[in-house]
């Protein structure tokens, strides 16, 4: 079975890889069939002919998962799109802290706008008793006039 996998080149500490297509009992560093591009993950720096690269795919090369992640974000050129990651991995302990923090935020929220609303009501039933009482005492002098006329 033919592999599309990436050829270790470089120095200690300083990666660089060719990409190839293999026969997948070969050793790593063997003989490849063809080599599609190279990649240098420190510089984010790859040209790959993504063309032929597909060409191999389609008559059933099967690449690894690095170089298939390499081949979708390529461009047509065959440069790397690389888009940085924005979102960290957080641990269990730091996720489970989160999470608490987030749903104590949650509660205080929801508690601000019940208490909120619950002082419009409170507004509202005081301006309804005002306006209640202010009509009694209109119906009072109403009813006092009438009374004496």
């Amino acid at each position: 079975m033919l592999k599309i996998r990436l050829k270790r080149l470089g120095a200690k500490k300083s990666p660089a890889y060719r990409i190839i297509v293999i026969n997948s009992t070969t050793k790593r560093e063997g003989k490849p069939i063809q080599e599609l591009g190279h990649y240098n993950p420190k510089t984010k720096i790859m040209k790959l002919d993504k063309a032929v690269a597909l060409d191999w795919i389609k008559k059933g090369a099967q690449p690894t998962e690095t170089v298939q992640y390499l081949i979708n974000n390529a461009t047509e050129e065959g440069a790397l799109n690389y888009k940085p990651k924005t979102e960290k991995k957080l641990s269990k302990k730091a996720a489970t802290k989160l999470a608490a923090e987030t749903e104590a935020k949650a509660k205080a929220e929801a508690d601000a706008k019940v208490a909120k609303e619950a002082a419009k009501v409170a507004a509202a039933e005081e301006a309804a008793k005002v306006v209640v009482e202010e009509v009694t005492e209109a119906e009072t002098v109403v009813e006092e006039t009438t009374a004496e006329a």
